[in-house]
């Protein structure tokens, strides 16, 4: 009879034991956070004559209480222009260039180019290695002279085989958001 309530006494205790252990605190597993970019410099330099053209935002402290500054510039009617987009943290210390990221990652990141009006268009002019357009690289071409906005969008994620985003038409595109910027533009006559 000991030995049976001995018996219960340890298989009680166990059971009380390990039903009380609290659990470890476990890491939080992160998903692949979005870039934070605090500085995206657009540069459009005319393929024949001209002068080289910026688009820049720079918002020094992030999501902080600093507004972003926005710089724009006046493009040339009838002109193709090839385009450069480099976009960094100038937070981190030393800045970290993020468009090396996104090349590292270039299957997981597209930049959509949006003009208001038909004055202006835009093609890739570089891709990731499945073939699909990544938009760090770019061709202009401007057509008559009229006033636009320009939306610079970098998604992470996404589905680049979705309908008309290879054509660089967001809407089905899905992702996150890492970065989107609007400038005003005016294309004037040469």
């Amino acid at each position: 009879m000991i030995n049976k309530t001995i018996l219960f006494a340890i298989i009680f205790f166990v059971f009380i034991a390990t039903a009380c252990k609290k659990d470890e605190p476990k890491d939080p597993v992160i998903p692949n956070e979005g870039e934070l970019i605090t500085k995206l410099v657009y540069t459009l330099t005319p393929v024949d004559s001209g002068e080289i053209v910026q688009f820049i935002f720079n918002d020094i402290d992030g999501d902080g209480g600093v507004s972003p500054v926005i710089t724009t510039d006046t493009l040339q009617a009838n002109k193709v222009y090839s385009g450069s987009l480099t976009l960094s943290n100038e937070i981190a210390n030393p800045a970290e260039n993020i468009t090396d990221e996104i090349l590292d990652e270039a299957e997981e990141h597209q930049v959509f180019y949006i003009f208001s009006n038909s004055a202006i268009t835009v093609n890739y002019s570089d891709e990731d290695a499945n073939g699909n357009p990544l938009g760090l690289e770019t061709t202009v071409n401007t057509s008559s002279p009229e006033s636009s906005s320009l939306t610079i969008t970098l998604k992470h994620e996404p589905n680049k085989s979705a309908t008309n985003v290879s054509e660089g038409i967001i809407d089905n595109a899905g992702g996150a958001t890492d970065v989107e910027v609007v400038f005003d533009i005016i294309v004037r006559e040469n």
